[in-house]
């Protein structure tokens, strides 16, 4: 069965919720990777890894780690972007799959908006995670668990 991969320092805690949750339910391998402790549920299925403090540190090591089949749930695109290219999947918090057809476009919008915000352009921030998002987070994890689990 494939293994939920998250990169956590930035996966909102009800996010995690529900995937502490799914894992106990389904008996699927829950890793999340951080560079900073985590506290998680007692459960044979999660586990987490700590790993040192550095810049892209954490993405390494599930890239590292990950396998085709696997899932990474992570909001950072080029994170998604090199677990696409070994074959897993990536499911960003609010509950957009990435894919090899969105991802090069994903990519090219974050480097756009890295660009206007080095030039001065006050963005602000992307909107509060919202009942819509933990639902569709929700459904779009049940569809992974319930091919992964047909696999098997």
């Amino acid at each position: 069965m494939a293994t939920i991969w998250v990169d956590a320092d930035a996966c909102p805690t009800v996010i995690k919720d529900v995937l502490y949750r799914a894992a106990d339910r389904t008996q699927t391998e829950l890793v999340l990777v951080a560079n900073q402790g985590l506290r998680t549920p007692p459960s044979r299925f999660i586990r987490s890894i700590q790993v040192e403090k550095g810049f892209d540190v954490a993405d390494d090591e599930i890239v590292k780690r990950v396998v085709a089949g696997d899932l990474v749930v992570t909001a950072d695109i080029p994170l998604a972007s090199e677990v696409i290219e070994k074959k897993a999947l990536a499911l960003n918090p609010r509950g957009e799959l990435y894919t090899v057809e969105n991802i090069r476009q994903r990519l090219n919008m974050r480097d756009f908006m890295d660009t206007m915000r080095s030039s001065g352009v006050q963005m602000g921030g992307p909107p509060t995670l919202n009942q819509q998002d933990r639902q569709r987070f929700a459904n779009e994890l049940d569809k992974f668990l319930q091919r992964s689990k047909a696999s098997k």
